[in-house]
């Protein structure tokens, strides 16, 4: 795509940081195969990650008339020729072509950064994948939708954030429930004051089963098991530390994520903060479940509000606030509750908040790609709520409290858990 409202970024960061690329070039087809809009109008699009997560993707991107996906990646080579041959099906039926060869597929991520006509990526790794290939990506002048959570580390995030200011770069967090009706209703009932002073949110989260030592087995034929560890410390191989398994699989493993906190938490904590009108700052305490008693997990703003950890009184919903003259509760599906029961209904007056509007997130990416405007969920923000997942995750690991100041973002009075602000990453995989 050739970006006619922001081509000199594209040239200068094409000439500085691509110069000398060996390049290869798909085969590109007639407009008319993509719709009414020219070619130099579409997205050249990279997909990384072809697991599970990244169906939806690929779909989204393959329905779009200005955008054309130019490769995938995976460390599965089945998992990444099976998705070129569908995406190149795709194409060759959307307007009854023989056949179309257009989409090249990699093992390495860097194949695809490095190619000038590649203007934007989507990453659907494992969590410990997110920032290198982030980085990289806008570095080289690129776009990114990643996943959630947006990083591994807090440090991480705060490189990742700024290098999406540094490179001018659309950055998009999946944290798609910004993007859904309800839950944005619910943040400006909340942030509006409707439901008075807030004093306690219960976010449900739910668990996975612990971490496991599991025997060595074979590496399967056609899988580089070193390429998906990458960064992560080296472990013999088995089939369930790699699973890409909502139940559990990697996100077991401390190593890649930070298990539940970073899974369901990376959605409902996103929520929360939108809800407080915290998204440039945090929570300033983590006390983990069965300190000194507490029997859930929790993490407590500068103001006293408490997000509540797995409670068992959610009344059916996946978050719950309340406050000192109401409650709103609130799930997927469009599901949002109110006591009283009609406060759900009642319209905004003229001078409340009213919080930015997004009905699809990977088409609010797209539109920002064009307009270069900021999208919903853009790399601060997904900075922020990452670093409250991983602060949960590491007063969880260290069994006591541990404060935070959200200016600085620094661990107070506790070295040994600031270590844990960023990990070591094994060679060569250094990259950040």
């Amino acid at each position: 795509m050739s970006r006619r409202w922001n081509l000199s970024r594209r040239d200068f960061l094409r000439t500085t940081a691509l110069a000398g690329a060996a390049l290869g070039f798909p085969t590109i087809v007639p407009a008319s195969v993509f719709g009414q809009t020219p070619p130099n109008s579409r997205i050249g699009m990279g997909l990384i990650g072809m697991g599970l997560m990244m169906g939806g993707h690929q779909s989204h991107m393959l329905g779009r008339d200005d955008v054309q996906v130019l490769a995938v990646c995976d460390v599965y080579r089945d998992r990444r020729e099976n998705a070129r041959r569908a995406i190149e099906r795709a194409y060759a039926n959307k307007r009854g072509l023989g056949s179309y060869k257009g989409c090249e597929a990699y093992l390495e991520f860097e194949r695809i950064i490095e190619r000038p006509d590649i203007d934007a990526v989507v990453i659907v790794t494992p969590d410990h994948w997110h920032a290198p290939m982030s980085t990289m990506a806008m570095r080289a002048g690129k776009d990114v939708y990643v996943q959630k959570p947006m990083t591994l580390t807090v440090r991480e995030g705060r490189i990742m954030s700024d290098v999406a200011r540094q490179y001018g770069a659309i950055l998009q967090v999946g944290s798609q429930q910004r993007s859904e009706r309800a839950f944005r209703r619910a943040c400006e009932l909340v942030r509006n004051g409707y439901i008075g002073k807030v004093h306690t949110i219960y976010a449900s989260l739910g668990e996975f089963p612990p971490p496991r030592t599991l025997p060595e087995q074979p590496i399967p034929e056609g899988f580089d098991y070193d390429r998906w560890l990458g960064p992560a410390p080296w472990q013999p191989y088995n089939e369930a530390r790699v699973k890409g398994d909502y139940g559990g699989g990697w996100r077991c493993y401390w190593d890649y994520g930070a298990r539940k906190n970073g899974d369901w938490g990376a959605h409902h904590f996103d929520i929360i903060q939108w809800a407080l009108g915290m998204d440039d700052s945090g929570p300033v305490q983590f006390i983990p479940k069965g300190w000194e008693g507490t029997p859930y997990q929790t993490h407590i703003y500068a103001d006293g509000t408490k997000v509540v950890r797995d409670h068992p009184d959610m009344k059916g919903h996946m978050i719950r606030f309340i406050g000192d003259k109401g409650e709103v509760l609130v799930s997927r599906g469009d599901r949002l509750d109110t006591v009283p029961a009609n406060l759900k209904d009642v319209p905004l007056s003229p001078n409340d908040v009213r919080l930015y509007v997004s009905s699809n997130h990977e088409d609010n990416w797209i539109q920002c790609i064009k307009t270069r405007k900021q999208p919903i969920c853009p790399a601060e923000v997904g900075h922020r709520t990452a670093t409250i997942c991983h602060l949960n995750a590491i007063a969880e690991r260290l069994k006591r409290p541990i404060k935070w100041d959200p200016v600085k973002e620094e661990i107070i009075g506790d070295p040994e858990a600031s270590r844990w602000l960023d990990r070591p990453r094994r060679a060569p995989y250094t990259y950040i």
